[in-house]
């Protein structure tokens, strides 16, 4: 059975073995997630400990989700908070352990992520992926629109670079 909560930054310290087996996870797996192989701990503890403050700033969220045996997945959002911007967010970071993809924990996650966007009064969310990921067809299956490409954007471990796809959705639509 999954369950899905979303944690504070006290919390993200509290889970912080977790996280970093998580990230890693993704990371080894070739994910596009802003990190390369191999995962300095030093390097997904720091990581963890910004978003744990992020989320005490308020300007971040996190969901997780957890299985019999911890946490397999994550989700974060972004929330801008100048006056122009408050009515939008970001959403980063869906990752799904390997040992439970294929369960529908990354639609979740999703489901729950725009759920939490829309109580916190975010209409329009963006997100960008790698070209050609599995993600891309999440997100095109759950109505994102593609707003453009970057080529050239992200850095594989093997050195080469890849386009990334800019996503948007309009909460409600």
């Amino acid at each position: 059975m999954i369950t899905i909560e979303r944690l504070t930054g006290a919390q993200i310290l509290a889970a912080q073995a977790e996280l970093i087996q998580l990230l890693d996870d993704a990371v080894t797996s070739g994910a596009s997630v802003g990190f390369l192989p191999p995962l300095a701990p030093s390097e997904a503890q720091s990581y963890w400990q910004g978003v744990s403050a992020d989320l005490e700033a308020e300007t971040r969220a996190l969901l997780v989700a957890h299985d019999a045996e911890g946490i397999v997945g994550t989700v974060q959002l972004e929330l801008p908070s100048k006056p122009n911007a408050r009515h939008r967010a970001e959403v980063q970071k869906l990752l799904v352990h390997t040992r439970a993809r294929r369960q529908g924990i990354a639609q979740r996650l999703m489901d729950a992520i725009e759920a939490l966007a829309a109580q916190e009064g975010r209409r329009l969310l963006v997100l960008d992926t790698r070209q050609g990921d599995d993600a891309e067809r999440l997100y095109r299956r759950r109505g994102y629109i593609e707003a453009g490409t970057i080529p050239l954007y992200a850095r594989s471990a093997d050195g080469s670079l890849h386009t990334t796809i800019i996503f948007y959705r309009e909460l409600g639509s």
